[in-house]
């Protein structure tokens, strides 16, 4: 007879998953699903933070100062060559189709709508969001987040509620500021280089312009300065590497910002669309 070959050990049963490993792929597709269910649950955790007391008056005012200097005179320099791209080019296409009376409406539209709430949270999510990601990151280097906890001391509440409501309440402040400014950029860039007519100018604007057109400029730009806030917060809180991981979550930060913002934009600009129909329809 031979003898039964011998039973190799099997692996313990444990009833866990196998860890994740850097070189596991289920491991690297479900990184992006994790950072994002995080990056909501911050959200969340901001949105409770807001009406609990007490409320970080000091911080939230030195916030919202630093966050206007550093964005009103890039975001007034800016809307004014915005506002003139769009009404030369709507001028030249209107001047085609032979419906100059109704390039006023069209561009300032335009800029209210479009322009001005992406301008400002680009330059909020380029300037100020920069800057909390870079702050919160190297306090978390440096572990005073940790010893915030340790003394029982939320950070979300104590940091980050202030922040986000800093650079929320400077978005809708400085998309009044950016429409304005892109507006009479355009107009003058209208009515003196393509020789249009003042009148015709504001009588398209006032045929075709109406309220909800100015709400949902407001709302986009409350909207996208809370994205802003948060997206920077989140890569703040979550540095890598020590100093470099700041840096890299400073670039990451804005990276994600800007892609975010598009996608919410083009989502508002549909659901704006369908609820409410154009003045005149």
């Amino acid at each position: 007879m031979t003898a039964p070959p011998p039973v190799r050990p099997s692996a313990p049963v444990t009833g866990k998953a196998p860890e994740a490993t850097p070189d596991n792929p289920p491991s690297r597709l479900l990184a992006p699903l994790r950072q994002t269910g995080q990056l909501f649950a911050l959200a969340l955790a901001v949105g409770r933070a807001v009406f609990r007391r007490p409320f970080q008056v000091r911080e939230f005012v030195e916030q919202f100062w630093f966050v206007a200097s550093v964005t009103i005179l890039p975001a007034a320099l800016v809307s004014i060559p915005f506002g003139a791209v769009i009404a030369l080019q709507v001028g030249s296409l209107t001047e085609q189709l032979g419906a100059q009376s109704f390039t006023g409406g069209a561009s300032v539209l335009a800029v209210i709508q479009q322009a001005s709430p992406l301008i400002v949270a680009l330059l909020i999510a380029g300037a100020a969001g920069s800057a909390i990601c870079a702050d919160l990151g190297s306090r978390k280097i440096r572990e005073e987040l940790d010893a915030m906890e340790v003394m029982g001391v939320s950070p979300i509440q104590r940091l980050v509620v202030p922040r986000v409501l800093a650079t929320m309440f400077v978005a809708v402040l400085l998309n009044g500021l950016v429409s304005v400014v892109g507006t009479l950029g355009g107009y003058f860039f209208n009515v003196i280089m393509q020789d249009g007519t003042p009148g015709a100018y504001l009588a398209s604007f006032s045929a075709l312009a109406q309220l909800p057109d100015l709400y949902i400029g407001e709302l986009k730009a409350l909207i996208f300065g809370f994205i802003a806030g948060i997206v920077a917060a989140y890569r703040g809180l979550n540095p890598r590497g020590g100093p470099k991981g700041v840096g890299d979550a400073v670039n990451q930060s804005v990276v994600i910002t800007f892609l975010l913002l598009f996608l919410v934009n083009m989502i508002l600009t549909a659901i704006y669309l369908q609820i409410v129909p154009p003045k005149g329809g």
